[in-house]
């Protein structure tokens, strides 16, 4: 008996995950309203499915509705982008410290995503290789956090993708050549998992995270 075909992807779902992976990744969307009927064009759906996801956003903090002017979607404050990188080194460093004592590292998918990054090294930051960019940034850590085997903490770190998203397409346009900069980071953290070593793995993954929150703060 052939499987049934899974269900299609309702009006809403597509809207949030529009949403979510192309609009509020966009530095341009900060900070300014999101005009609902021209989403609801782009997307190809009515205005109320863009709505219920517009509302599903304001639940997770990435959107807010003000009253009269409608969706929001407010700038990442220092604070927020501080307790980001505090969050994400807490689960990176757990990460490290799993993989290392079970001998589980995906030595081979960080290297992968590494390489895919070092093609952008040389090219000129535009949203569109920033963008890019910073998914291949995202896959890295995430293929770490994904090995330690807890499917908890690796769904909760795979919703931070649009937070880590914009602060790190963010952060691509507040210094030069921060490319290569983030592999030369990105190096250091396969470096020392390799070399078994705990507590370079741990500096490398906070060094890392601490440069993107200077750029932020100093800015």
């Amino acid at each position: 008996m052939q499987a049934a075909d899974p269900s299609p992807e309702s009006g809403r779902d597509r809207a949030y995950r529009h949403l979510r992976e192309t609009v509020l990744i966009d530095p341009a969307v900060q900070g300014t309203f999101l005009n609902e009927g021209v989403l609801a064009q782009a997307i190809g759906v009515s205005r109320t499915p863009v709505r219920e996801a517009l509302l599903l956003l304001v639940a997770e903090g990435l959107v807010e509705m003000v009253p009269k002017r409608g969706a929001y979607v407010p700038p990442l404050s220092g604070r927020q982008i501080k307790e980001l990188m505090e969050l994400r080194g807490l689960l990176e460093r757990h990460a490290a410290s799993v993989t290392l004592t079970e001998g589980t590292v995906p030595l081979a998918a960080m290297r992968e995503a590494l390489a895919e990054q070092e093609r952008f090294t040389d090219a000129v930051a535009n949203p569109a290789t920033a963008q890019v960019f910073i998914e291949w940034d995202r896959r890295f850590h995430q293929v770490l956090v994904d090995a330690a085997r807890n499917d908890l903490i690796a769904r909760t770190y795979a919703g931070l993708r649009t937070r880590q998203v914009r602060v790190g397409v963010a952060a691509m346009f507040r210094t030069a050549d921060r490319q290569r900069g983030v592999c030369d980071e990105h190096a250091r953290i396969v470096a020392a998992l390799e070399s078994g070593d705990e507590a370079a793995a741990h500096t490398a993954i906070e060094d890392h995270l601490a440069i993107t929150l200077r750029l932020f703060l100093e800015a």
